[in-house]
């Protein structure tokens, strides 16, 4: 920002007088500069140049989702603020095509920019030994044609929308995530999210509930060095085994030198109440009910809200706070 536009606007004194909001808490300690090494928001081949840079653009999303101000024409509104473009570090309002166009952009790369921020938060400690996995619902608008009816088993109701699968650590730290079209992920993605914390940094366990009771997940967690704790599902059988943890089966036939007490798993799974907890942090974001309409866009918005669950949760612990509250303390 320059300091000329400070000094000569007339907001000037109200800026300052805000200069300890949570909107500027937010960005006080996570650099969105890495924005700039994606192609997509390089100038044009033709020399001309973006209205507005990229990390100011994100800021002024962040911004927005925090206050629960979603779609274009709302953001556009709020932006117009002069304390709030000031704070996010524009040198003038952004125009509605520039809030549109980010948003365009930002739908390609969505998923790359949260993993930048999941690993900024590897990087400040912030992830534990347990990860948890579970899927969330996200409720659409009744007019978005491309969300389905879907069940919510734990609800035990039919919703309009989509899914999210989520792994979680921490103090409700997200660090893998996909969108799904229902609440029930499929099984390419329920081995593909796992897969995706496992490159971030390894645990020694992965807990999910009886969902993911299933040969092909445990046999790749034990591969990777981690121990799966998942329930044991009888009703996948004919001939139930007399166990609580599928891994209990799957050490006993494929080593005989490793034992794990049921007190030792049944501690490890009580861990799953963090993913939970988690999912209710992410939507306090933004992905409980999605206002875009479209797959592309529900998806954009709910990889937004994971991506503010992580600022707000890095925020917090350079504040020396409580990572895991939901918004930010002061």
């Amino acid at each position: 920002m320059n300091p000329a536009t400070l000094q000569d606007h007339s907001s000037v004194e109200t800026f300052f007088n805000v200069a300890k909001t949570e909107t500027l808490a937010l960005f006080e300690h996570l650099s969105f500069e890495f924005l700039e090494d994606f192609d997509l928001f390089a100038s044009a081949q033709t020399g001309r140049t973006r209205e507005h840079e990229p990390p100011e653009m994100m800021r002024g999303f962040l911004h927005c989702y925090y206050h629960d101000i979603y779609r274009i024409r709302p953001v556009e509104r709020e932006i117009q603020n002069t304390v709030v473009w000031l704070s996010c570090g524009f040198d003038r309002p952004p125009s509605r095509d520039a809030v549109d166009r980010f948003l365009t952009d930002l739908e390609h790369v969505v998923d790359e920019v949260f993993d930048r921020l999941v690993e900024q938060a590897a990087c400040r400690g912030l992830l534990d030994l347990t990860y948890c996995i579970d899927s969330t619902d996200v409720r659409a608008m009744p007019a978005d044609q491309d969300a389905s009816k879907c069940y919510d088993p734990t609800a035990e109701e039919y919703y309009h929308g989509y899914g999210c699968t989520i792994v979680s650590t921490g103090q409700k730290i997200p660090i893998a995530a996909e969108f799904t079209e229902s609440k029930q992920p499929p099984e390419e993605t329920a081995m593909r999210v796992p897969r995706d914390a496992l490159a971030v940094a390894k645990p020694i366990w992965m807990v999910g509930d009886s969902a993911y009771d299933t040969l092909d997940w445990h046999d790749f967690l034990l591969a990777a060095g981690v121990v799966p704790v998942a329930p044991y599902n009888p009703r996948n059988t004919d001939d139930p085994k007399d166990i609580e943890y599928r891994v209990e089966d799957r050490i006993e036939e494929h080593s005989k030198d490793v034992q794990l007490k049921q007190s030792i798993l049944d501690e490890t799974y009580n861990h799953r109440t963090g993913v939970e907890r988690t999912n209710d942090a992410v939507k306090d974001c933004g992905l409980g009910h999605v206002r875009a309409r479209g797959r592309v866009h529900a998806r954009t918005e709910v990889f937004l809200a994971l991506c503010l669950r992580l600022v707000v949760a890095i925020t917090n612990f350079e504040r020396g706070n409580d990572p895991g509250r939901e918004k930010l303390r002061l």
